[in-house]
């Protein structure tokens, strides 16, 4: 369950970078702080309690690593997304596209599998009834491409 709240955690953070107006620093500074956690505890079930090390380690990881990674994150999804302008895709799909990809080619201890599997019970809580079926076909896609099962 640690990995699955993290994970949620990060995508939150990710989708606020997504707003254009944040770095990873800062989101993560804001985000993951004592008093916002707390405040947040109080209304929304996902942040109460402290976070363990390894749920801050994945997370700072994470939202990191999407924001270093971006361009060419963003690069797979134009590419993988056939027939779809990236442009008109919503802020929450794209988030959620980031992570996953993220997770498929840079966090060793999450199988490929898992990653996409996550995105798509993800989108089913915060994107639309479609978008899981949607995010589900462009990650199957980047994985079956992938050099370790070409």
């Amino acid at each position: 369950m640690s990995r699955k709240k993290a994970r949620e955690i990060a995508l939150h953070l990710i989708f606020e970078m997504g707003f254009g107006v944040f770095e990873a620093e800062n989101v993560m500074t804001d985000g993951l702080g004592e008093d916002v956690l707390h405040a947040l505890g109080e209304e929304i079930e996902l942040y109460a309690g402290p976070l363990n090390a390894s749920q801050t380690q994945y997370i700072v990881s994470a939202v990191k690593g999407v924001a270093s990674h971006l361009e060419e994150l963003d690069a797979q999804i134009a590419a993988n997304t056939k027939g779809w302008n990236v442009a008109r895709l919503s802020r929450m799909t794209m988030a959620i596209l980031r992570l996953a990809i993220y997770e498929m080619y840079y966090v060793d201890d999450v199988p490929v599998g898992a990653a996409i599997n996550e995105a798509v019970e993800l989108a089913k809580v915060y994107d639309t009834e479609d978008a899981g079926a949607f995010i589900n076909g462009v990650l199957g896609t980047i994985a079956r491409a992938m050099p370790d099962n070409a």
